[in-house]
């Protein structure tokens, strides 16, 4: 059975658990058999009073009379059968093509283990390296300003969520408990147990980097393939069905079923696709800065007396504020204890993001604070009746402005808060260091954002101060910019996760503009994955609906 919404304070033993668990469903010690945690989180509106809230899944003697006598308690109930289950198995002599997966991101990757799982043998084509030889790559921006286009925070294996916080937590709706088996896959591949309760887990950069690997070892394990730098130069379509794809090198692979994951910056894909007649819309996405605080000052505003409590870790937060010009703005991947890191794919170009560790342990908090555009802010205006490709055209160019404000060597533009609200130039540091490499460079950000995205800002800093002490301070620092949120296109997609116009086409996670942040685009590949499953052992131009 399920219990829901037990609290207890913030420094409880186990024995004061058990307790609060046999006073609260009335039975005794020797009723219990035993419990585990589904989901534990916290409470921290009152900083002197934190509390844990726990939920729990209970074995007891007599539980079905138990349920009889607590019937019509909200918190008590029948736990809920969480098991995933494959919707297909492949016939042991398939007789179609073997599917083929673009990209090994989140979303790439578990669409292709679900497809392996379920004995389908699928191709994993990835632009990019190896992990391991991508971390090198990207280090190599990181501490050398040398970019390589094709394996960098965007492009490699793990995709751009192996360059992050690791956040695992999302806002989507799972009734199907796609989600737990995201998890559970994590934890088979290497995460720590905890992400299977804890109510905000996250791994951080570098357990991702061995998870990945391991699951990339069960892929292959289970028939399935995985080919590092093979970028995918066009895909052949015929009659509105997709017939193969060619490389980058000249190879042609025929193909009659391709899960397109390929995130939210294959920009040249994009442009492929549309080439070819493929269903693309322009769609809003976010622009803005990264925000730097001491990590301290962040966890006294949020747990008070309690700042520093082990048990709390590194304290987070989410802020939005509407803005007098119609705008609004809002706190974006939040990273605490972590570092700003240089996130472009293209020479000439300046992109920031964050990440952390699994420890959470660095000088600084940081976020983006990114303000939301729409297709009608694009070049030409309503960019979807136009060029549905717009919204990259207008990342580039702020892209390209905050190179240039940055010194033109993928140092950034970052400004002083004080000095972004009083409209000056920065000219040195206060108590904040930049985190970002391969370095900052002092300026006016106003140089290389939107007017309207500069006023947004300057209105929500102090707005924000009001709801965190010390958000505003004049030694806050602010790196620019921030333009990769979430993909500026969406390829649309029917019901059964088919290209509206291209059968046999599955745009799938971020880069297709239907997930956003790691776990969304892990749980859209599997939806991906059933769906090319099902395609292949009925009628393989149909898929039926997924839910």
């Amino acid at each position: 059975m399920r219990l829901t919404e037990l609290k207890l304070p913030l420094d409880h033993t186990v024995d004061e658990l058990h307790g609060a668990i046999l006073k609260r469903l009335g039975i005794t010690a020797d009723e219990l058999l035993g419990y585990t945690i589904f989901r534990r989180s916290y409470d921290a509106r009152k900083p002197s009073a934190i509390v844990f809230i726990y939920t729990l899944d209970i074995q007891v003697r007599n539980e079905k009379a138990l349920l009889a006598r607590l019937k019509g308690d909200r918190h008590i109930a029948p736990t809920p059968d969480t098991a995933y289950r494959f919707v297909a198995r492949a016939p042991a002599t398939p007789a179609t093509l073997r599917p083929i997966v673009i990209g090994s991101g989140p979303c790439g990757l578990f669409a292709a283990l679900i497809l392996a799982q379920m004995g389908f043998r699928p191709i994993v084509l990835e632009r990019g390296k190896s992990v391991r030889e991508r971390t090198k790559d990207t280090f190599g921006l990181w501490r050398q300003g040398h970019l390589d286009p094709e394996s960098n925070v965007q492009f490699g294996e793990g995709g751009a969520g192996t360059f992050s916080d690791g956040k695992l937590y999302s806002q989507i709706k799972d009734p199907h408990f796609r989600g737990r088996k995201v998890l559970t896959e994590f934890v088979k591949a290497g995460a720590p147990p905890e992400i299977l309760y804890v109510s905000k887990p996250h791994i951080g950069t570098f357990r991702l980097v061995t998870m990945v690997e391991n699951m990339r070892a069960e892929i292959e394990s289970l028939g399935g393939e995985i080919r590092f730098q093979s970028r995918v130069e066009d895909i052949d379509i015929e009659r509105g069905q997709v017939r193969g794809l060619r490389l980058a090198s000249g190879e042609y692979m025929a193909a009659t079923h391709i899960v397109l994951a390929v995130g939210h910056s294959a920009r040249d894909t994009f442009e492929r696709l549309r080439q070819r007649g493929v269903h693309i819309e322009a769609k809003p996405f976010s622009i803005g800065v990264r925000i730097e605080h001491p990590q301290s000052l962040i966890d006294r505003a949020r747990f008070g007396k309690n700042a520093g409590n082990p048990l709390l870790g590194a304290a987070d937060y989410k802020l939005v504020h509407h803005c007098n010009n119609g705008r609004s703005a809002y706190s974006f991947c939040m990273c605490p204890g972590g570092t700003v890191v240089a996130a472009t794919s293209e020479a000439g170009r300046v992109v920031t993001n964050g990440m952390s560790q699994y420890s959470r342990n660095e000088r600084n908090a940081n976020s983006a604070i990114v303000v939301g555009v729409t297709p009608a802010d694009y070049p030409g205006g309503q960019a979807e009746k136009n060029d549905p490709l717009a919204g990259i055209a207008f990342q580039r160019h702020w892209e390209g402005l905050a190179f240039e404000a940055g010194g033109s060597n993928y140092s950034a533009p970052a400004q002083r808060v004080g000095d972004f609200l009083a409209g000056r130039p920065s000219t040195d540091f206060g108590s904040v260091l930049p985190s970002y490499t391969p370095g900052v460079h002092l300026t006016d950000l106003a140089r290389c954002l939107p007017d309207y995205v500069v006023a947004a800002l300057r209105e929500s800093l102090p707005a924000f101060g009001r709801e965190i002490a010390g958000f505003a301070m004049d030694d806050a620092l602010l790196t620019g910019v921030e333009t990769r949120t979430s993909s500026p296109v969406r390829v649309t997609r029917n019901e059964a996760f088919q290209s509206l116009n291209t059968r046999g086409l599955f745009p799938a996670g971020e880069g297709a503009g239907y997930a956003g942040g790691i776990l969304s685009a892990a749980v859209d590949g599997i939806k991906a994955a059933e769906a090319v499953a099902l395609c292949l052992i009925t009628r393989p131009h149909v898929s039926p609906k997924i839910y």
